[in-house]
C-alpha cells in the first residue's frame, strides 16, 4: 500500500506540471531560403535565452581513415573564423554574459550557447561567423590535434566503462560506422590532412544540415529577422550522401575481454541489438531499460548491489538514427567473479523475459518518465534541448508532445514482448574488463 501512496503522489506532481508544460501552438518554425531549420520558443520568464545548433553529422559520417573528424570539428569551431581570432569566440561570448558547449555523438554535433536576451544580435553574429568563414587554419589544426589524441589515451586511461564500451562497440557492429569510436583512432587523429578537413567541413556544416533551437526571452519576429540577416546569405550545400551500409543481423553471441592492469574489479557490460530511436517500440524499450538498472528499485540493483554482487548497476542506450545498442552494466564488489556476475544479470534478465513485470513497477517508471519529460520543460535549457532532440531523431519537434501519451498507454505486455524480442541471446554482445581473464 505504501507504494501506490507514492506512485499516486508522483501521478499527481505529473499532473501538476503538466498543466504547466508547454504546447505546440507555443513554438513557431521558419526555414531559410538556404535550407537552415529555426525553432522558436518565447519564454519570458527570465530575462535569458539560449540557441542550440543541432549539425547532422557525427561518427557514423566517418569512413575509415578520418574517423573522429567529427568530435575534432566541435573542438575547431572555438579556434577562429573570419571576424573572430583563436579563443575569440569565448572571450566576446563572456564579455556578454554567455557561455557555451558542445558535445559530439554517433549522429550529432551540437552547439549549446547560453546567454542574456539583450546579446541575442552577439549570439547570431558569432555563429554564423563561424559556420560561414572557420578558420582551418594548419597550425591550429596541429594543435588541437595534439589535444585530440592527448583526450583519447587519457580517457581511455581513466575511465574503464569507455574502454569496455569501444571494444564492445567494435565487436558488435561489424559492418555499420557505429562500430567506432566517436573520438576516433590514434592512427586516424594522426594522419588527417588539410585536404580532409576543408572537405568535411564544407560537406557538413551547410546551413541546410542544421537545426537551431532558440528558447527564452525573445520575440519570434527579432529572431527571424537576425537569422536572415546573418545567416541566409550562406549558400546552400549539396545533401551529405546517405549512410547506406545496414549491419547485417547478428546470428550469435559475441564476448570480448579487454585487459586492463589497473583494473580494481571486473566490469560487465552486456549490450543488445535495439532498433533506431524513433521506433515503434522506442517508448516500451525505454521503460524496460529503467525497470531493469533505473535506480536502487530497480531490477538489476536488487539483485546485485543488494546481494553484495555489485557495486554498481546501469544501464544505457545509443539513440541514434540506426538501429543501436542497449547497454547494461555492472561493476564487481569484493571476491565477485566476472562469470558469477554475468551469470546473476543473465539470470535477472531471463527472469524478466519469462515472468514479465508487475503493473507497480510499470506505473511507477511511468509515472517517472511523465514527471522527467514535464521537468525538462520548466527550464529553457531543457526545452531546447527536447525540441531539437525530437526533431532530429523523431521526424518532427510536434512528436515532443506525443511522447507523454505514448508512455502512458503502455501495458506490461508490451514491455514483456520487447524484452522477449530484444534482449535475446544472438543479439548480444558481452564485454568483461579485468585485470586477468578469468
Amino acid at each position: 500500500m505504501k507504494w501506490k501512496i507514492l506512485a499516486a503522489g508522483a501521478l499527481c506532481g505529473a499532473a501538476s506540471l503538466a498543466q504547466a508544460a508547454l504546447a505546440p501552438a507555443d513554438v513557431k518554425t521558419f526555414t531559410l531560403p538556404n535550407g537552415m531549420q529555426f525553432i522558436v520558443l518565447e519564454s519570458h520568464a527570465i530575462p535569458n535565452a539560449n540557441m542550440y545548433t543541432f549539425f547532422k553529422v557525427g561518427s557514423r559520417n566517418e569512413v575509415p581513415g578520418i574517423t573522429g573528424l567529427s568530435h575534432f570539428f566541435e573542438h575547431m569551431m572555438f579556434n577562429g573564423s573570419q571576424h573572430y581570432g583563436p579563443k575569440m569566440f569565448d572571450r566576446t561570448m563572456e564579455a556578454k554574459g554567455g557561455s557555451n558547449n558542445a558535445y559530439t555523438s554517433n549522429d550529432l554535433t551540437v552547439y549549446q550557447d547560453w546567454f542574456p536576451a539583450s546579446s541575442l544580435e552577439t549570439i547570431f553574429q558569432l555563429e554564423s561567423d563561424r559556420v560561414a568563414h572557420l578558420s582551418i587554419d594548419p597550425k591550429m589544426v596541429e594543435s588541437e590535434r595534439g589535444v585530440v589524441l592527448s583526450e583519447r589515451s587519457t580517457g581511455l586511461e581513466n575511465s574503464n566503462y569507455r574502454m569496455l564500451n569501444e571494444e564492445v562497440n567494435g565487436a558488435a557492429f561489424r559492418a555499420h560506422p557505429y562500430s567506432w569510436p566517436v573520438i576516433g583512432f590514434e592512427s586516424d587523429i594522426k594522419a588527417w590532412t588539410q585536404a580532409d578537413l576543408v572537405r568535411y567541413f564544407k560537406t557538413y556544416y551547410a546551413p541546410n544540415n542544421a537545426v537551431s533551437v532558440i528558447v527564452g526571452d525573445v520575440k519570434f519576429d527579432q529572431v527571424k529577422a537576425l537569422a536572415t540577416r546573418y545567416f541566409a546569405a550562406i549558400p546552400k550545400g549539396p545533401l551529405p550522401a546517405a549512410v547506406r551500409t545496414v549491419e547485417p543481423e547478428q546470428k550469435g553471441e559475441r564476448r570480448v575481454f579487454v585487459a586492463k592492469a589497473s583494473a580494481t574489479a571486473p566490469n560487465l557490460m552486456v549490450a543488445y541489438k535495439v532498433p533506431a530511436a524513433g521506433a515503434a517500440d522506442y517508448y516500451a524499450l525505454d521503460v524496460l531499460q529503467s525497470i531493469l538498472a533505473g535506480g536502487r528499485t530497480s531490477r538489476l540493483y536488487r539483485a546485485l548491489v543488494e546481494t553484495q554482487l555489485a557495486t554498481a548497476v546501469g544501464a544505457d542506450s545509443m539513440d541514434g538514427f540506426d538501429p543501436g545498442l542497449l547497454y547494461l552494466t555492472a561493476v564487481a564488489a569484493g571476491k565477485t567473479s566476472a562469470a558469477r556476475l554475468e551469470q546473476a544479470l543473465l539470470a535477472e534478465v531471463d527472469r524478466l523475459v519469462r515472468e514479465g513485470v508487475t503493473e507497480e513497477e510499470l506505473q511507477k517508471v511511468k509515472n517517472q518518465k511523465l514527471v522527467n519529460i514535464y521537468r525538462q520543460q520548466e527550464t529553457i535549457n531543457g526545452k531546447a534541448q527536447q525540441l531539437g532532440n525530437y526533431e532530429v531523431f523523431f521526424g518532427g519537434w510536434r512528436k515532443a508532445f506525443e511522447a507523454p501519451e505514448a508512455y502512458r498507454k503502455l501495458t506490461a505486455a508490451d514491455i514483456q514482448r520487447v524484452a522477449a524480442t530484444y534482449l535475446i541471446k544472438a543479439h548480444r554482445t558481452v564485454g568483461v574488463l579485468a585485470a586477468k581473464e578469468e
